[in-house]
């Protein structure tokens, strides 16, 4: 239950808000600030209002149903109507605590995702694939844009890494939830025995930072430049078009050879370390805030395993939140992973209501 105080906080600031904006006395600068901010609350103003009035409404109902004079279908009328009112109660919290959750600065920033095949040899290479084609199913269906930034290839045709970036509106917000341990349970076709073998794959999703977001200063980098080729590399150039970054200050070593330019090469590396030294720094802060941060969902720990995907049982597990789903083919296709993260988001609202209480 989300405490009156904050719904009431809700109704106030958009009343407070909505006599700024027509009192003339904004600058131009101020109007777009508060008009942006009066739209965020008119989105959510009427399941504030309904959610204030819940329990005088059902007890006007229950009044009814209790009275002794009022007839069979009235009674009947009422019990419905509570019915009702209870499930669109229910949906009003749900849209009120996704509103009052800590607004997270990057969470309308687009990511930069990098899976990794982890214990499981080639087994894990293939695990790593099926993700990346999850991911790309789950873009295509909210229109969001996928490039890859750098891939290299298994033996087995899998990938031993992929990075890619993905752009449109609020993509980290959503794929946040996806950074750790994911585990694969599966019968390999290598497997002549027909035994299940386990495999794992990391994700980390990083919010793409601008470089407003965190000044990387050229002295602070050290770029060396090579020849393309050998593991990951999809061909052997003749001229040293690969470059390897490193950021002295934090020690993080981005290395990129996709492309046949020098150029084109250097700007994707740099594309990486500025997310991997923002999403540092923001870990730093993050930790600074809150020692429990690690304990709540989304906390990104890239050692945490957080999802089970059992192929001979035909399910998903979510061990974040003890979710498993029956239904692996339909969320790998991208189908229902919606539903799992809403849930996700869910329960890390109540984690951080629970924090601000």
């Amino acid at each position: 239950m989300i405490p009156k105080d904050k719904v009431e906080a809700i109704v106030s600031k958009h009343q407070s808000i909505e006599k700024e904006l027509s009192s003339g006395n904004l600058d131009p600068r101020k109007y777009a600030e508060k008009s942006k901010e009066y739209s965020e609350l008119g989105g959510v103003i009427k399941c504030a209002l309904s959610y204030l009035n819940y329990e005088s409404e059902k007890k006007d109902l229950e009044i009814i149903v209790k009275d002794q004079k009022s007839d069979e279908e009235m009674i009947n009328l009422a019990k419905k109507e509570i019915s009702e009112l209870s499930k669109k109660n229910i949906e009003n919290e749900n849209k009120l605590k996704i509103f009052l959750l800590p607004k997270d600065q990057d969470d309308k920033k687009n990511a930069i995702v990098e899976i990794r095949a982890g214990t499981g040899g080639l087994e894990a290479t293939l695990f790593c694939s099926d993700l990346f084609k999850m991911y790309e199913r789950v873009c295509g269906k909210k229109n969001w844009k996928i490039e890859v930034i750098n891939l290299s290839k298994s033996e087995a045709g899998g990938f031993k890494e992929i990075i890619f970036s993905v752009s449109g509106s609020d993509i980290y917000s959503y794929l946040k939830y996806e950074s750790g341990v994911h585990r694969v349970q599966r019968v390999p076709d290598t497997e002549t025995q027909g035994r299940v073998h386990t495999s794992a794959a990391t994700v980390a999703v990083l919010p793409e930072a601008e470089e407003v977001d965190i000044d990387i200063k050229e002295a602070d980098l050290r770029i060396d430049v090579f020849r393309a080729g050998g593991p990951g590399g999809q061909s052997v150039n003749t001229t040293d078009s690969a470059v390897r970054v490193t950021h002295l200050p934090t020690g993080v070593v981005v290395s990129q050879q996709d492309e046949k330019s020098q150029h084109k090469n250097k700007a994707k590396a740099l594309k990486i370390l500025r997310a991997r030294v923002y999403e540092a720094e923001k870990r730093k802060k993050d930790k600074e805030r809150s020692e429990n941060r690690k304990n709540q969902i989304g906390s990104g720990d890239r050692s945490e395993r957080i999802r089970t995907y059992n192929f001979p049982q035909g399910r998903v597990t979510d061990h974040r939140i003890n979710l498993t789903l029956h239904k692996l083919d339909e969320f790998l296709s991208g189908e229902i992973h919606n539903e799992m993260n809403e849930i996700l988001r869910l329960k890390d609202q109540d984690l951080k209501l629970k924090e601000l209480n």
